[in-house]
């Protein structure tokens, strides 16, 4: 029998009772978002209209390390976690590497992802402010299945906007919001003034997150008692996913590990940016200096080929600018590519640490991520999520270095949820009909000449 288990659980009372602020250690905060009518920088007031007041505050909050989570979260939070920490024995023995590969499993919820850590304070707290209901995007759908769980636990409406081709390939994604009582609607639509300009314009559009994004602002600022709610990007989303790194660090701590390599899959940053943040505050204030990699799709690599830039949040122009690295508002990825992991931007927080040299980046191939799926299921009995697909291909190439090598390193990876909503794309891979698209620099030249042109 090994001496470390192959599932560590934390118990009740050694789950994360704060969030933790990584800005707060950062040796340079994110440039402020700015009021794209002025370009001056934006205040908290000015986010009222989109944002609860209270997640406002969080959003341009760079001060306070440590934040409370109210016991009405908690409550919510102890029905499915702490998520286990697991050593994937199986995995290195059919690998056979000296590695070490650990990951944090946030599937085990009706979500079956880690979407629902911040589903639920959002909802928490426009429930506390006292509104009607939410509106929010959704790419692969795990978001929207989230927040639709957490509205309706406590009683609010739910507007969902799903980015067109994703809702296509995944009818029962809709199905599941629509248990929940969540309204879903394909995007672009023609039920907003965003939606039918992009349609306009790209009638045969596929859609993107920029879009959704577009049509849910538009909705929320437009609908009395309603607010805005995003699953990614934002800094108060990585506050409160910051619980996956926290619990991640306390089960490693009690089996006397530290990791030599970070992995998270990266599309706005959301689960990154959680398992990451108590290690690298370790990195920025020289306790440890692990390796930390984001791992996002060549489809659309906005670290590896994007560009640090001032840029919309969204496709339609209605949200504020923030400074990140991007392919461009106008940016449409490729319609093959399965995963959610399709915004053209990346989270502010994130893009400051990685211009900054405290974390690399790499991007994988569409074929690529699903070996890797298909191999980590067999071997370990979880049918991992697309997006999650692209750190379990990272850890594989890191863990048959380690082989070739014979250095015996520990891996952590996030295994941020399960693909059993995501069997289109597994039987295209299967059956051959899946392909790769990797943007051309023309196509990424197009989706630049989007980013808006600012005298700062």
């Amino acid at each position: 029998m090994p001496k470390i288990p192959h599932r560590l659980y934390l118990t009740e009372d050694q789950m994360p009772t704060q969030w933790y602020n990584l800005r707060a250690d950062m040796p340079e905060q994110p440039d402020p978002m700015l009021n794209p009518a002025t370009g001056k920088p934006l205040t908290e007031e000015a986010l009222y209209p989109i944002f609860c007041k209270e997640l406002a505050h969080q959003e341009m909050d760079g001060q306070t390390r440590w934040v409370d989570i109210p016991e009405g979260i908690l409550e919510e939070f102890r029905i499915y976690r702490p998520s286990p920490l697991i050593r994937a024995y199986n995995l290195e023995q059919t690998l056979d590497t000296p590695a070490k590969i650990y990951y944090k499993y946030e599937g085990n919820n009706t979500s079956g992802s880690h979407k629902l850590n911040s589903a639920i304070a959002q909802a928490f707290y426009a429930k506390q402010q006292g509104l009607k209901g939410l509106t929010t995007e959704t790419g692969a759908g795990q978001w929207g299945t989230a927040l639709s769980e957490a509205c309706a636990f406590y009683g609010l409406d739910l507007q969902v906007f799903m980015v067109k081709c994703s809702y296509e390939q995944k009818p029962f994604r809709k199905a599941v919001m629509g248990v929940f009582d969540a309204s879903v609607t394909a995007s672009p639509s023609t039920t907003t003034e965003v939606g039918r300009k992009i349609l306009a314009a790209f009638p045969e559009s596929t859609g993107s997150l920029g879009c959704a994004i577009s049509e849910a602002v538009e909705t929320a600022v437009s609908s009395e008692n309603y607010r805005y709610a995003l699953g990614s990007v934002l800094n108060q989303v990585l506050l409160h996913q910051s619980i996956i790194g926290l619990e991640a660090k306390t089960a490693m701590d009690l089996l006397d590990e530290y990791p030599d390599i970070i992995i998270g899959c990266a599309g706005g940053g959301s689960n990154l940016g959680g398992l990451i943040a108590p290690y690298m505050r370790d990195k920025l204030t020289g306790k440890g200096n692990p390796r930390i990699v984001a791992v996002e799709p060549a489809s659309c690599p906005s670290l590896t080929r994007g560009r640090y830039a001032y840029d919309f949040c969204d496709t339609g122009k209605v949200t504020p600018l923030a400074k990140m690295y991007t392919l461009g508002n106008g940016f449409m990825p490729a319609a093959n590519h399965a995963g959610g992991l399709r915004y053209h931007g990346m989270s502010p927080i994130l893009s400051k640490l990685y211009h900054d040299g405290y974390m690399e980046a790499t991007s994988v191939k569409q074929l690529e991520i699903f070996e890797a799926a298909t191999l980590f299921a067999k071997k370990e009995t979880i049918l991992p999520a697309p997006e999650s697909a692209h750190a379990i291909c990272q850890a594989i190439k890191e863990a048959k270095i380690c082989r070739e090598t014979g250095e015996s390193k520990t891996i952590l990876f996030g295994l941020t949820g399960t693909g059993y909503f995501d069997m289109t794309a597994y039987d295209a891979y299967r059956n051959g009909t899946m392909s790769n698209h990797v943007p051309t620099d023309d196509e990424l030249a197009a989706g630049f000449q989007s980013l808006p042109q600012l005298e700062l």
